[in-house]
């Protein structure tokens, strides 16, 4: 299982994005690999929003994320919502948005051991593989 966060998704839907053609190659080898994508729906929510303003891009990011028996999309629980305020309380040296913290708490719950992240944020952490 690999956790795909937002950055990833905008990158490889959005052809002037910096890192497309680098998250085009690690979509074909990550469906090579037949690896199951993790998303949550605050990253569905963050990624359609980015592409709100193009009736083709939403609905390209509509399959791909909601239509698209690979991605699997993790309900967010209630001690998800805990460990990711903890975090933010105690790491406040890290500028951490609220939906990385809950991408975090995901990815350690199931025990996930990577993440296709361009955000940075996402090799802070420590505790899974920063695949950017």
């Amino acid at each position: 299982m690999i956790f795909v966060d937002t950055s990833f998704w905008i990158a490889f839907r959005n052809e002037k994005d910096v890192n497309h053609e680098r998250a085009c190659r690690m979509m074909q080898e990550f469906f090579r690999l037949r690896e199951q994508l993790v998303i949550t729906d605050h990253i569905f929510a963050e990624t359609h929003a980015y592409f709100v303003r193009s009736t083709l891009k939403r609905k390209q990011i509509m399959t791909d994320l909601l239509n698209n028996p690979v991605v699997r999309n993790m309900a967010i629980g209630p001690e998800d919502r805990n460990l990711a305020l903890k975090w933010l309380r105690e790491r406040d040296d890290k500028v951490w948005s609220y939906v990385d913290a809950l991408s975090f708490a995901i990815i350690e719950r199931n025990g996930i051991q990577a993440a296709a992240s361009f955000d940075a944020h996402f090799g802070q952490p420590g505790t899974f593989r920063h695949l950017a």
